[in-house]
């Protein structure tokens, strides 16, 4: 009976680990499309920053993009670079 129960866990922990990543790499590539000013969702080039929270220039923002054209609503923590002679940057 127990190596039910562990084999059960096993295959519960695994299929979490997979639907994270896939997840990760689902946010990664809207966040790719997003970055070009393209909405994943309608595809128009209507992306824009509607929300931007974070801890200055080295800390990690919080970055809420919206489309104008179909509502379309995503929201990134976006790992900040350091504000050398570029500025800071997204």
């Amino acid at each position: 009976m127990d190596i039910f129960l562990l084999l059960f866990l096993l295959i519960i922990i695994v299929g979490t680990i997979i639907s994270y990543i896939y997840f990760m790499r689902e946010k990664k590539a809207q966040l790719l499309v997003i970055e070009q000013g393209i909405c994943p969702k309608c595809h128009q080039q209507t992306m824009e920053i509607a929300d931007q929270r974070g801890g200055g220039c080295s800390g990690t923002k919080m970055v809420t993009f919206e489309c104008k054209n179909c509502k379309y609503s995503s929201v990134f923590n976006i790992g900040g670079g350091s504000c050398g002679s570029g500025g800071c940057r997204l």
